[in-house]
């Protein structure tokens, strides 16, 4: 039987994700579990930062026109996807990581950058901010849906995507609470802390070698037994 992938994150991610996904052959379905809307934010002045760092691409699709102000600053973005989408909406100085906020933060650092402004959802981990005074500003908020039927729309034999630690702890609520069979079902993470959060009981779980979509797509072509169409 040929795996099918069931893409979690919110829009407009998660068509994104599907079409790269369906790009490589899979049969995907989307079901978001958050729904992403703007917040309303006083943008401090841009002159009191060295750097802006943005760890969702999110930031920069939801920030609006308050982040026209940093366009001039240097961009420290997590992962390619950011990268691109703050370039699209203005950003030109960009020094894009792939291995998480925590690389970002030592390059900050070994660049000699120390006031940063951090455009974030309302909802956001902490890392290690020593040596950097970050200016933490929430400009947009990602909130849960109404609970899907996770028995009705997903199959046995399915690989589940989990784009954050916050999606993790809502499937796993939502398997608790619909007595989902989770042993037929397996489930990528985009990081151990998604991963970890998701819960136990899957058929296969593994977490992505790097936060990023081509990272996890590999990792659910590794799992035994599944795979593209094609």
């Amino acid at each position: 039987m040929t795996s099918r992938l069931v893409v979690l994150r919110p829009e407009p991610g998660s068509s994104m994700t599907a079409d790269r996904a369906r790009k490589e052959g899979w049969a995907t379905i989307v079901m978001p579990l958050f729904e992403v809307t703007p917040l309303d934010w006083d943008p401090p002045a841009p002159d009191a930062f060295d750097a802006v760092l943005m760890t969702s691409a999110n930031s920069a699709r939801f920030g609006g026109i308050g982040l026209a102000r940093y366009h001039y600053l240097p961009l420290y973005a997590v992962g390619a996807q950011t990268a691109d989408v703050a370039r699209a909406f203005g950003f030109e100085t960009i020094i894009a990581g792939s291995s998480g906020v925590t690389e970002m933060a030592d390059r900050l650092r070994a660049d000699g950058l120390r006031r940063i402004f951090h455009p974030a959802g309302e909802a956001t981990r902490p890392f290690d901010e020593t040596g950097l005074a970050v200016t933490r500003t929430p400009v947009y908020a990602a909130t849960r849906i109404a609970p899907p039927d996770l028995a009705d729309m997903v199959d046995s034999g399915d690989i589940l995507l989990v784009h954050s630690p916050r999606a993790g702890r809502y499937l796993d609520e939502l398997c608790a609470a619909q007595a989902v069979a989770r042993g037929g079902l397996s489930l990528v993470a985009i990081s151990e802390a998604a991963l970890a959060a998701a819960g136990q009981g899957w058929r296969t779980a593994i977490a992505a070698e790097r936060p990023t979509d081509d990272a996890m797509l590999a990792a659910a072509s590794s799992l035994g037994g599944a795979g593209a169409i094609g």
